[in-house]
């Protein structure tokens, strides 16, 4: 059995060993170009994918692939109804992330509300070696104890970020999914922003959630409050987002994505002028462990499809 991972940029550095012992031939790759998919799958039983696209016009003109594990948990970049029809199986990895995306998400709060880079930039232009006294305290400093975090998208991060908010003596407030959401322990979204001190996302990039928090959502919310957003680049109105934090209607902010990443041709948040914001090059889920975690995720489906029907090659 032959595999093929084709982008195996930023998991390289993990221990392998057990996904390579699972094929006869095992290639892979640092990146794939769109025009060199095929050549490289055309006689490959298994193809292992992170974001190259695999379209319908690939799928279709494979006759050896059986089985694509997705090294992520989104398939959007798979032509499912084409791999379904050419009896490809097609299997991600979840849940992979949380204690790294959670942790992450916490470093990002904690930052804002300790002027955590503000000070290190003072002490580095000598600011701290000038001061009057023992201390340097030209920047706020708050506490989350007693403050109220809000939460959009309430899964495995959005649970495991209220668990850790709870540890700090914060208050939990979870938004509903719609007007319609009528659960016990929700808060219509409009009552949630306007109280919450920290606001966190965690939902997922829809039409419903495309630019869910815009110029008239962060208008309801206070001027101290900070929001985090740690989900998808587009669920904020990025433009919005910088207008607020330039005008103050907003205290701080940070975000690990972009609606375009990498930002190759620029972002308006990442302009100069933008006060009290940190971005993050869409790292949060990427921690030594959670990266392993992947890789054996993808061998345990290996195993999977190879034991789950009698009638196919086991791998």
């Amino acid at each position: 059995m032959k595999a093929v991972f084709l982008d195996i940029e930023g998991l390289n550095d993990l221990n392998l060993a057990h996904l390579e012992a699972s094929f006869e031939v095992f290639d892979s790759f640092k990146s794939t170009a769109p025009e060199q998919v095929i050549e490289r799958v055309v006689d490959a039983d298994v193809v292992i994918v992170n974001k190259v696209q695999l379209t319908k016009e690939i799928l279709s003109s494979v006759s050896r692939l059986s089985l694509i594990c997705v090294v992520a948990t989104g398939t959007n970049n798979v032509d499912l109804d084409a791999a379904k029809q050419n009896g490809i199986a097609v299997y991600n990895c979840q849940a992979y992330g949380i204690p790294s995306v959670v942790q992450h998400t916490f470093s990002l709060i904690l930052a804002l509300h300790t002027n955590l880079l503000n000070y290190d930039r003072a002490v580095r232009e000598g600011d701290w070696q000038n001061s009057s006294q023992f201390c340097l305290l030209d920047y706020p400093i708050r506490e989350l104890s007693g403050r109220k975090l809000g939460i959009i998208g309430y899964g495995h991060l959005g649970q495991g970020v209220a668990n850790i908010a709870k540890a700090f003596g914060m208050e939990v407030l979870v938004a509903s999914r719609s007007l319609d959401d009528t659960r016990v322990g929700r808060v219509p979204l409009n009552e949630l922003l306007s109280v919450v001190d920290v606001l966190s996302i965690h939902c997922p990039l829809t039409e419903e959630t495309h630019n869910l928090i815009g110029a008239k959502a962060l208008a309801l919310m206070k001027n101290d409050a900070v929001l985090v957003n740690v989900a998808r680049g587009g669920v904020v109105d990025e433009k919005a987002l910088a207008d607020a934090l330039r005008s103050g209607e907003l205290a701080g902010a940070a975000t690990d994505v972009l609606t375009v990443e990498p930002p190759r041709e620029g972002n308006i948040l990442l302009s100069a002028n933008i006060p009290n914001l940190i971005v993050t090059p869409h790292s949060a889920w990427g921690s030594q462990e959670a990266r392993q975690r992947i890789i054996d995720q993808t061998v345990e489906n290996i195993v999977a499809y190879g034991c789950d029907d009698s009638t196919r090659r086991v791998l």
